[in-house]
This record gives C-alpha cells, sequence and structure tokens, in this order.
C-alpha cells in the first residue's frame, strides 16, 4: 500500500491509494479528491464547522459499495473533534476535512444546528428536488418564485446546486431568534412551500409521496427536522463525474433558464476552485446573516 506523509496545519496525515480511480467515469482519483478538499478548505470549512457531519463513504469509488456513516470513525486521531448526539465527526480545520477525504468519505452532510447548540437552527432550509421529467431548470424557475416569495417577507436567500439534480435555498437565522426551534423552522418551510404549490400546482408539491411528484419540483421542507441532513456547500457528490453541490448567483439562475441550459449549473471540482478563485464565497451570507422568521397567519 503506498503511502505519502503530509503536513497540514501542524498536523500529520497518512495519506493511501492515492492513484486509485474513484469516478471511473473521468478517471478522477481519490488523489483528486484529497486535493480537492485541501484547496476548498479555506472556504468550506466555516460552513462544516462546529456542525456533526454525516459522511457518505464510497472507498472503491462511484461505481462500488457506499454507505452512511454518522459516528465518527474509531481510527480517528486524537485531534479531531466529535460530538453530537451520536458522537458524529465535526469538521472545524483542513486537516480534519482532509483525514475524511482519505478515508474516501466523499459526501459531507450537515444538520442545521451546532453540536454545542442543538435546539437552535442556523437556517430554514428548502430542498427543491425534480420528479422526472422535470429537472434542473424547473427547480430554478422554483427558486426564482421562492426568492420573489421571501423577499416580500423581507428575507434575504442563499442558493447553491445539490451537486446531483436539485436546488437548495438557505434562509440565515444565526441566532436572531433563539426562541426559534426546528418544528418552527420546519413549519414555516412547509407554509411557504403551500403558497407555491397553491399558485403552480401543475409544477410544485410539497407532497411526500414520491407517486405525486412526476413533473413537478418537491419543496422538501422536511429537510429542517432536527434529525435531518442536507449536503454541505462545496461537497462533492457520488455521481458519473465529480460535481460539487456549488454556491450560484440569482442572475446564473435566470441565465441558464434564458438559456435552456441545465450544463449551466452542474459544477466539477476545477469549475468550482475557479469560480472561488474569481468570485469568492458565493455562500458566505448564508453564516452571517442574522434574520427573524415571521409568524405566517
Amino acid at each position: 500500500m503506498d503511502e505519502v506523509r503530509v503536513e497540514i496545519e501542524g498536523r500529520q496525515l497518512t495519506l493511501s491509494n492515492l492513484d486509485k480511480i474513484l469516478y471511473p467515469a473521468t478517471g478522477f482519483t481519490k488523489a483528486g479528491v484529497v486535493d480537492y478538499y485541501a484547496r476548498i478548505a479555506p472556504i468550506m470549512v466555516p460552513h462544516l464547522a462546529g456542525k456533526a457531519v454525516t459522511l457518505v463513504r464510497a472507498p472503491d469509488g462511484v461505481d462500488g459499495e457506499r454507505f452512511f456513516e454518522k459516528r465518527c470513525p474509531p481510527s480517528a486521531p486524537g485531534w479531531v473533534r466529535s460530538g453530537g448526539r451520536l458522537g458524529s465527526c465535526v469538521v472545524d480545520d483542513a486537516p480534519t476535512l482532509v483525514w475524511l477525504a482519505n478515508l474516501a468519505a466523499i459526501e459531507l452532510h450537515t444538520q442545521q444546528h451546532t453540536v454545542d447548540d442543538p435546539d437552535l437552527p442556523r437556517a430554514t432550509v428548502f430542498d427543491l428536488d425534480p420528479g422526472a421529467p422535470a429537472g434542473v431548470l424547473d427547480c430554478a424557475r422554483t427558486a426564482l418564485d421562492l426568492r420573489a416569495l421571501l423577499d416580500r417577507l423581507g428575507l434575504a436567500a442563499y442558493v447553491k446546486t445539490s451537486g446531483s439534480k436539485g436546488l437548495h435555498l438557505s434562509v440565515p437565522l444565526n441566532g436572531a431568534q433563539p426562541e426559534i426551534t426546528d418544528d418552527v423552522s420546519k413549519a414555516f418551510a412547509l407554509a411557504i412551500g403551500k403558497v407555491l404549490a397553491e399558485a403552480g400546482p401543475d409544477r410544485v408539491t410539497v407532497a411526500m409521496a414520491k407517486t405525486q411528484r412526476t413533473g413537478k419540483v418537491f419543496v422538501d421542507w422536511s429537510q429542517n427536522d432536527a434529525n435531518k441532513t442536507t449536503v454541505a456547500a462545496y461537497s462533492l457528490r457520488l455521481r458519473p463525474e465529480p460535481t460539487v453541490s456549488a454556491p450560484v448567483t440569482w442572475d446564473e439562475l435566470s441565465d441558464a433558464i434564458d438559456a435552456s441550459d441545465e450544463d449551466a449549473l452542474t459544477f466539477q471540482t476545477f469549475d468550482v476552485l475557479e469560480r472561488i478563485a474569481e468570485h469568492g464565497d458565493l455562500y458566505a451570507g448564508n453564516l452571517t446573516d442574522t434574520q427573524v422568521l415571521p409568524t405566517l397567519a
């Protein structure tokens, strides 16, 4: 087994099997996964910090067996923090992120609260999931409608691709409403979703049953449940190509719709690193904006 010793922020890590191909369709190797997470760490870690992380590991790549791991692996170095109800890994620094990448933890999912304040959601999220034949452009139209509705309520929102086939919207709260609970956040998301579904019943649904989602965008309000997780910003996905859950601008959604270009909302690792170099963190406001959810009659 080929091993390489590296030092990251003063921590010693042993990396192994770097030549192993994890994305056969593109030849993207484990070295590419590790390199991406090492390079994106300064931007990504703040979005992970303090939160319990659910890992989706694929040691044999995207075509092999994959499994969720909620508890931090027992092989974790002593400097890897764990917390939460299940003792999950908490990614507070670049060495932890790279250590996880070396485990082929390709996807990282988080809850909306931190392990130190588990009763206080930091954001309300909307997971827009298209039911075939609906696609990401249908999600983009719904996202713009959702943004307009939130804007009328005085709420800012940030949007990212899921890295798969949908979009995620986040309404940052960040402690401005100490009495808020996951149930309140979830009820708010459902109420907003119902408004959209009533305005466009042929295009949008809040129904949990998959049989009712065909050709529609499902506004998944349940992602705000205390036990649910959402893929983190900048996480790789287990897709045929190394796509990333990438923050985008609202103009990019509009432009993709106007051009009927689904590919405009698909980003691989190299795209994301180039976007960071050009635009910085388009999701930064999700960490800093403080907002209060209005009471909906």
